[in-house]
């Protein structure tokens, strides 16, 4: 088991740091904010849309709430400042990628955004930099108007597919957010029906809205009150307005060619610089220009790399060992995104998240988590056989005396006994909401928490311990005469934070869980036999249950540096306090 800890970044609990909350958000933070305000605009705005399918004048009432949410002093201020964020990180994020070796989602998230400026343009300035520039007000009577009755081949196109463009650039941004959450697989069916449904309707509200208008509009009247000057303006104004647009796009594509004739210019400087080598486990080396990361290098390289975030610096299924020694202390040090990861996980010197790291000199690395692949197919979509981080509860129990047992009795009787005692354990955990994870021999690890409610999960783990001892007494009754002895057992639970996932190759992938955490059960279930001990129960099982735990004891687990704070539970005692 410490060999797996190691391999997984793991290090004692006592030597991580503890997070402090910083003022400062990193940019990530400031792109995902912003994002998130200018997907509230867009459901609100396409939720207006819908209205459409009820009446026009429905739309014209939606419309008033919106304005009522988006044109106020403090939302306008919110609005302008996610867009222009947003906008100026993602052009950021296109000169910083190095490689277009993209997944689909990835692929398609890159070009709505880019293209989502372009489509939605004309709309823009035709309504909201109309009404803060010119003071015309527009309302969905002259939008629609133009859109679907004036020029239905034109600018109602562009419009449908700018705010499908928009819509769906913030859907797969939600996706690749909320994908790593351990409550996103039960919401998920949910988030698609919304991201499928609110477009279409929004869609037929606008149709059957541009048929209301082009009904109405057969009424004199009608068109001289709702086209007048207030609402469409004069030659001048729209002159104005043409200049604003022919403006903005012209800064726009200037900006796309600016980056990308940087990127170019920082391509020519690299190459200048000279190229990096990478080295892998298999002997497989890559070459990049300084300044590429690591996980950039694997792709470049089709060398299979777990990436569950994308590179984004979100998860540490991309880690890596430095086993370079020396040069590993020359690296450049984590900067703000990665160090938070690795202090979360607790990660020993030496691990490293690839996204994040850009080396400056050759090194050799090894990915701790290589993704499941058929054959490692060059192009087939990452798939991290390492699964995610969560807080799970760790149960490890052992039959004491099974050596002896073995020597005493038959095989047939021992296999019968040994499985008697897993099943009286294993039925104990599962009717306390546990799963069996794997056997161990004469002993058995269990989890709890997979559903992602820590304190359910600590309070179920504390009972299962009870239950296993009931469970035990009425086997040891029933095997009383057979035995001539009482089965005897030890019990190490613990609790933190784990990888658990489906880990192994393509043939033979299960799903278990691996880190500190596991350790540290598993020592403490060794310590139960020469410290007289039924169980040991550490302190985290009952911070995290919101139970106090009585009377602790510092026990000392092999390879840890500090003491760690356990109850010791002997025969016939409960760990409940």
């Amino acid at each position: 088991m410490g060999q797996v800890a190691d391999a997984a970044g793991g290090r004692p609990a006592s030597a991580r740091r503890v997070l402090r909350p910083s003022w400062r958000p990193t940019l990530r933070q400031i792109r995902l904010a912003s994002g998130l305000v200018l997907f509230a605009y867009v459901l609100s705005h396409l939720l207006c849309h819908a209205l459409g399918n009820v009446s026009l004048g429905a739309l014209q009432a939606g419309l008033a709430v919106k304005v009522a949410l988006w044109r106020n002093p403090p939302a306008l201020f919110l609005l302008y400042g996610a867009l222009l964020a947003h906008l100026a990180l993602g052009l950021r994020a296109l000169y910083e990628r190095r490689l277009f070796r993209l997944r689909p989602g990835e692929t398609a998230q890159l070009i709505l955004g880019l293209a989502v400026p372009l489509l939605l343009l004309n709309h823009v300035v035709g309504t909201r930099v109309a009404w803060s520039a010119e003071g015309l007000e527009r309302d969905y009577p002259q939008v629609l108007w133009a859109f679907w009755v004036a020029s239905p081949g034109g600018s109602g196109v562009s419009l449908t597919l700018g705010l499908l463009a928009a819509w769906l650039h913030g859907c797969l941004g939600l996706h690749f957010w909320l994908r790593l959450k351990p409550a996103y697989p039960r919401f998920a069916p949910w988030l698609l029906a919304g991201a499928v449904l609110v477009p279409v309707l929004a869609l037929l509200g606008a149709v059957q809205g541009g048929r209301a208008v082009a009904l109405a509009a057969a009424d004199p009247a009608w068109r001289e009150r709702v086209f007048d000057a207030r609402h469409i303006g004069d030659a001048a104004q729209a002159e104005r307005l043409s200049a604003i647009r022919r403006f903005v796009f012209g800064a726009y594509a200037g900006a796309l060619v600016l980056v990308l004739l940087a990127r170019g210019l920082r391509t020519l400087m690299e190459a200048r610089g000279g190229l990096v080598r990478v080295t892998y486990p298999d002997g497989r080396m890559v070459r990049v220009p300084r300044g590429a990361s690591v996980l950039e290098a694997s792709r470049r390289g089709r060398i299979p790399h777990a990436s569950i975030c994308g590179g984004r610096g979100r998860c540490s299924t991309c880690r890596i060992r430095v086993v370079d020694g020396e040069r590993g202390r020359f690296l450049p040090p984590p900067e703000r995104t990665e160090r938070a990861v690795l202090d979360r996980i607790g990660a020993s010197p030496g691990i490293r998240l690839a996204c994040q790291l850009r080396p400056d000199r050759d090194l050799t690395v090894v990915p701790l988590f290589t993704p499941q692949s058929q054959g490692a197919q060059a192009g087939a979509p990452e798939r991290a056989g390492a699964g995610e981080e969560r807080f799970v509860v760790v149960l490890f129990a052992d039959l004491r005396g099974s050596t002896r047992l073995a020597e005493e009795r038959l095989a047939y009787d021992t296999v019968f006994v040994i499985n008697r005692f897993l099943g009286a354990v294993g039925h104990a955990v599962r009717a306390q909401g546990g799963s069996v994870n794997r056997h161990l021999g004469d002993g058995l690890m269990a989890l709890f928490g997979l559903d992602g409610d820590p304190r359910r999960a600590a309070r179920a783990a504390l009972d299962a311990v009870d239950a296993v001892a009931a469970e035990l007494e009425g086997l040891n009754r029933t095997l009383a005469a057979d035995l001539g002895e009482r089965l005897r057992y030890g019990i190490g639970l613990h609790a933190g934070t784990a990888i658990v996932g489906e880990l192994g190759d393509e043939a033979d992938a299960r799903f278990t869980a691996l880190g500190d955490t596991i350790n540290v059960a598993a020592r403490l279930e060794a310590l139960t036999k020469p410290m007289g001990q039924v169980a040991i129960v550490s302190e985290a099982v009952y911070r995290a249950a919101g139970i106090e735990p009585g009377d602790l004891t510092e026990v000392t687990l092999t390879g840890r540096a500090q003491p760690l704070r356990a109850r010791l539970v002997g025969a016939g005692e409960t760990v409940a306090v």
